[in-house]
């Protein structure tokens, strides 16, 4: 039936070049659509890579401009006194241990804590602020989010005849 209708398969169609079994077009390098968005994100990568080892390498204007007022070639830096280390705990872990408990009962919460909006973490029994004694002010905070939202509209005064 198709020698009756003169078919032909069409030449056009190229393998793709990564030979990964569809075909390619012309337009696309010889790739197909997948390889074609694999090869184009590559080559995106690998241009803001370039970009940003340029960057890195090459001094910024600010600090060209400040060696070359001090008197110091531009291939040369100069180098900064080291800074004085401060051994101290660090505050950071102090939170996390305080973040891991209940901030009522010291019950260890993990994941499952909720964080107040007066900053401290509570189990699932202490999440509500009548539960916990809650120091944050909701009234005052809901009174100007309304304030705020809804600002007061005075028309101007009409004149009497």
């Amino acid at each position: 039936m198709a020698e009756e209708q003169n078919w032909q398969e069409a030449t056009n169609h190229v393998l793709c070049a990564n030979h990964c079994g569809f075909f390619g077009n012309p337009t696309t390098l010889n790739l197909c659509s997948k390889c074609y968005k694999d090869h184009r994100l590559k080559q995106h990568q690998k241009s803001t890579a370039k970009i940003a080892v340029e960057n890195s390498l090459t001094p910024s204007r600010h600090q060209s401009e400040s060696s070359v007022s001090a008197g110091v070639p531009d291939s040369v830096f100069p180098v900064s006194e080291p800074t004085k280390v401060d051994l101290a705990v660090p505050t950071t872990a102090v939170k996390d241990q305080q973040r891991n408990r209940c901030g009522s009962c010291r019950k260890r919460v993990g994941l499952t804590g909720f964080t107040c909006r007066c900053g401290t973490t509570f189990c699932g029994t202490h999440r509500y602020p009548e539960k916990h004694e809650c120091s944050f002010d909701f009234k005052t905070v809901g009174k100007k989010a309304i304030a705020r939202e809804n600002p007061v509209v005075k028309a101007a005064k009409l004149e009497k005849f």
